[in-house]
């Protein structure tokens, strides 16, 4: 709902009016489907009920945000913490649902906090091939007296099979040279501009050029775990081609869904709260007139802080 805001905070929010508009907008399932219903649509309800009336194998990319082993309030549904036996076994019994709708050489990828990532990976081994774990740094968290400040989630990067799209030109990072070198006074491998010197590097499992969102932040929600539009467009973009369907079945404030539409991929998301899946229709509509994602452009990822002055 509105919020009285600070004049310079940027936060989406929806007011009564709007959530009446965009409901009317959302879909609701309770029969077999076919996808030229479910394309580019926002879907209100819980995956576990309504996985079974989804078509089989339609996915090209499965992002999968799913709550992390904590007790947590999500605006109208709560998720209680379990022991690490408990949450391993919702988890697999979860993502179980999903296998049928992947096509054969879709890609996956899992988030994860330090306490899931292992029990995740344990579930993702039985049923996909790992590839590799992105770790990626949240600068914001709160701090600890008896414990160091948790500030890193893990991304388990998996496929279903050795045949697999991935472009790693699609997801190069450009860094600013430290110290320029030349040879007979021409750059080495990096470049000249208005905006410094930099290099056009390539990609790590390690990614510490990632702002999470905030209230200054035009992509920002009141979602308590909204990812960032540039972590979601680095997998959208490796993993899948345009025109490729995008699958989020727990998609919150609609972060994949938007990214997705920014980028030229079709989109499918599923969201159990009404007001969250309100908001991604807000956002889907923010996104005709915006394309902009913070962080990217010229094709290339800028690092944290260093985005072109054209784009702030």
């Amino acid at each position: 709902m509105s919020k009285i805001r600070a004049p310079r905070n940027r936060t989406l929010s929806l007011d009564e009016s709007e959530i009446e508009h965009y409901k009317s907008e959302l879909l609701h399932l309770d029969a077999p489907t076919h996808m030229e219903s479910i394309l580019d649509r926002t879907i209100h309800g819980n995956i576990l009920e309504i996985a079974k009336y989804l078509p089989t194998s339609f996915v090209d990319l499965l992002i999968l945000d799913p709550p992390y082993n904590l007790s947590k309030t999500f605006h109208s549904n709560s998720f209680s913490q379990k022991s690490i036996r408990d949450y391993s076994q919702w988890f697999e019994e979860w993502f179980i649902a999903l296998l049928p709708l992947l096509k054969p050489h879709a890609s996956i990828y899992v988030c994860a906090d330090w306490q899931t990532s292992t029990s995740i990976h344990t579930a993702l081994e039985r049923h996909t091939i790992i590839r590799n774990r992105i770790t990626w740094g949240r600068e914001k968290g709160r701090g600890a007296k008896a414990n160091w400040k948790n500030s890193m989630e893990d991304i388990w990067f998996c496929t279903m099979s050795d045949k697999y799209y991935f472009d790693v030109d699609a997801v190069k990072l450009r860094r600013k040279v430290i110290a320029p070198y030349k040879t007979n006074g021409e750059p080495k491998d990096w470049t000249e501009s208005i905006d410094g010197n930099h290099r056009i590097t390539h990609p790590s499992n390690f990614w510490d050029d990632i702002t999470v969102p905030f209230w200054s932040m035009p992509e920002n929600t009141d979602h308590p775990t909204q990812k960032p539009e540039k972590l979601i467009a680095k997998l959208i973009l490796a993993s899948s081609e345009p025109g490729a369907v995008v699958f989020d079945p727990s998609c919150g404030s609609g972060t994949t869904s938007v990214v997705a539409k920014k980028l030229g991929r079709h989109y499918v998301g599923v969201e159990m709260d009404e007001m969250y899946a309100c908001l991604t229709e807000k956002r889907l509509e923010l996104a005709n007139n915006d394309t902009r994602i913070q962080g990217f452009s010229d094709g290339v990822f800028w690092e944290r802080n260093s985005t072109p002055a054209r784009q702030n």
